[in-house]
């Protein structure tokens, strides 16, 4: 097995993750009476994941360049209240309620904000020399402060017509049609992408996978892709609803009802968009080469010409900006912005990155495997309220969880050394 996964290039890694969801998941299934692997609570499970999957991109940067960051719930917290004040109060009084600027601005206001906080914390830690852990706890203290600050503990809603489907639900998802444009489209890139790596592999005289292991890994992943699509596409909408998002498009509704699918999420879609972007950020861009070249030895990357200090600001004001898209996500999907929103997130977005293969070392992580995490770790809470349990044992798995994670890091560089 072991020859075989590096012939293919597939970490390790990566399939005891796959293997441990694949356990998860039959273990919930199997002990909810079936209730767990329907269509449902799979679609709303990937919607709950998204924000975590969102923020642990930029955690996996942060723990490279062997730091951490410790307040991002609170940062979205803090955000989301931002994001109901302009949409609730300041936009209204300018342009009065459901302009069709509203949720772009809002988008855009988190986004700015959370990149500011971020760049704030990375320079008291660049250029200040103040370790991350005390920074971002102070930052976990002060911006879940500041949170219930600005509006007295007040909650904000409702938001934006616009500004909702971005949180998933029975607006925010895009139909079977679309869905599976997409999920054709994603096939076609993935082969084209290895069709285009192995030309370039062969023309440079790299170490190639053999053909057979090209073709299987492609249509495994397009497998994949095209399984989740029929997974959204098998759940239906409300009939209710249905029927009048049919007779709004003029048409009738039937006697017997119709299924109309829900498709993909949007929070879904874009928690994807954004793993994209860091990959490509990470492996093909010089930033992201600069991020590992610190986190592997940070003493050379500044002798070697590296701002250190500049990249490391960089990081944080990422992290700080994929906060602000995760709180777009959390406050559309509760309708409602809450000065509690983002408690505890902290914990899973790290254990998410350090599921995923990231060392707290640092140097080395992945993208793909925090996102990875993120599902696991949202799997086993939404298994546990599936099953009844009470929140503080899920506290405790969760916590068990993360220091299983750590101990089993810790094994694993011990071989790789």
């Amino acid at each position: 097995m072991s020859r075989l996964l590096q012939s293919l290039e597939i970490s390790p890694r990566l399939v005891g993750m796959l293997v441990a969801l694949a356990v998860i998941w039959t273990g919930f299934h199997l002990a909810s009476g079936g209730s767990f692997l329907t269509p449902r609570n799979l679609w709303n499970l990937s919607v709950q994941t998204a924000s975590i999957a969102v923020m642990a991109c930029g955690m996996v940067l942060i723990i490279v360049t062997r730091n951490i960051d410790l307040s991002v719930g609170s940062m979205l917290g803090f955000i989301g209240m931002i994001i109901g004040i302009v949409q609730a109060q300041y936009l209204p009084a300018i342009w009065g309620l459901e302009h069709p600027a509203t949720w772009i601005v809002a988008v855009l206001v988190a986004i700015s904000v959370g990149a500011l906080l971020g760049a704030l914390q990375g320079s008291i830690i660049a250029y200040l020399g103040v370790p991350s852990f005390i920074v971002t706890l102070g930052g976990l203290l002060i911006w879940r402060g500041a949170a219930w600050w600005v509006t007295q503990g007040q909650t904000l809603a409702p938001m934006d017509s616009r500004f909702r489907p971005i949180g998933g639900g029975i607006e925010g998802a895009i139909g079977a049609t679309a869905s599976w444009m997409i999920g054709i489209g994603a096939c076609l890139v993935i082969i084209a992408l290895t069709l285009v790596t192995r030309r370039r592999r062969e023309t440079f005289g790299f170490h190639m996978r053999p053909l057979w292991g090209e073709l299987l890994v492609a249509g495994l992943l397009c497998a994949g892709v095209l399984g989740a699509v029929l997974i959204a596409n098998s759940y239906a909408l409300p009939a209710g609803v249905a029927r009048r998002l049919i007779e709004a498009a003029g048409g009738t509704w039937p006697q017997g009802g119709v299924f109309v699918a829900h498709g993909l999420a949007i929070p879904v879609l874009i928690a994807v968009a954004v793993g994209i972007a860091v990959t490509i950020l990470a492996t093909r861009m010089r930033f992201g080469r600069y991020v590992f070249a610190i986190g592997g030895n940070p003493e050379a990357a500044d002798l070697s010409g590296v701002n250190t200090r500049r990249i490391l600001m960089l990081v944080y004001a990422l992290m700080g900006a994929l906060v602000g898209i995760a709180a777009c996500i959390s406050t559309a999907r509760l309708n409602a912005a809450t000065n509690a929103a983002g408690t505890l997130d902290e914990l899973y977005v790290i254990a998410a990155a350090v599921i995923g293969g990231t060392s707290l070392a640092g140097g080395m992580g992945t993208i793909v495997g925090a996102m990875l995490g993120a599902l696991i770790m949202q799997s086993l809470q939404s298994g546990m309220v599936l099953l009844g349990v009470d929140t503080p044992l899920q506290n405790i798995v969760v916590g068990l969880v993360l220091v299983t994670a750590v101990w089993l890091d810790t094994i694993y560089n011990k071989r790789v050394k």
